[in-house]
């Protein structure tokens, strides 16, 4: 029996996309042992919402003042909550008007001011509680941390995929090249692309359609039914 796989980091309030990945899978690994990027902004610590009708940034500060590199899983957010108070004001200044802002804010609010400070327990926690509220199981999901895995790149993929006995890896963007395909077909292992096709759907307060906003905009502005509908048709 075939047994798809899937790996992604640990995002920040994630994408519609995200979670199209998470449903299409049978088993969902959460990467977060490798290395967070030294500088610049990762979607692990930041988000777009539609902000005053326009896409911008979300961001959740680091502490980054430490020497070498560390991975995903020993990050942290700055200890101060300043920024969790500032997010969740932002939600409900710019969703206040959309038709689902009420229950939305009631579920998301105790997932935003968390105290977690440890960033893949707080975006772990956060990705499995929008999960189980979409009907998809919480079996499905492992953390790359805590299973057996060598190299990097593609090997690594395809030693995660193989500690969870899968025999499909589902990847995200369009094919990638030979080389890559090969890799996983000496190893018994199918690729599949996901192919993702953003939907379309009614944001209050724009002009236009904004797509690759966190799953937050889709749920204010059609509710978790229509959510799950969007997603089990894509």
């Amino acid at each position: 029996m075939s047994k798809i796989v899937a790996i992604h980091q640990p995002n920040f309030f994630p994408w519609l996309g995200y979670f199209d990945k998470i449903l299409r899978s049978d088993a969902f690994i959460f990467l977060d042992h490798v290395q967070f990027p030294k500088t610049g902004g990762v979607w692990t610590n930041r988000v777009k919402l539609a902000i005053a009708g326009k896409p911008q940034w979300v961001t959740a500060p680091i502490i980054r003042n430490y020497h070498g590199f560390l991975a995903i899983h020993d990050m942290e957010f700055e200890t101060v909550n300043a920024w969790r108070n500032k997010m969740l004001r932002t939600v409900t200044y710019n969703y206040s008007k959309a038709p689902h802002y009420k229950e939305t804010l009631e579920f998301f609010e105790p997932l935003i001011l968390n105290p977690e400070n440890n960033i893949s327990a707080y975006n772990t926690n956060a990705i499995i509680a929008i999960a189980t509220q979409l009907g998809i199981p919480k079996h499905k999901f492992y953390w790359s941390s805590t299973l057996p895995h060598t190299g990097t790149s593609n090997e690594l993929l395809i030693s995660l995929t193989n500690a969870v006995g899968g025999s499909i890896y589902m990847c995200g963007g369009g094919a990638d090249g030979y080389q890559k395909e090969q890799a996983f077909r000496n190893e018994s292992i199918v690729l599949q692309h996901q192919e993702f096709v953003h939907p379309q759907y009614e944001q209050a307060r724009v002009s236009e359609f904004i797509s690759g906003l966190s799953i937050i905009d889709a749920l204010m502005n059609i509710g978790w039914n229509s959510v799950r509908e969007l997603l089990i048709a894509n």
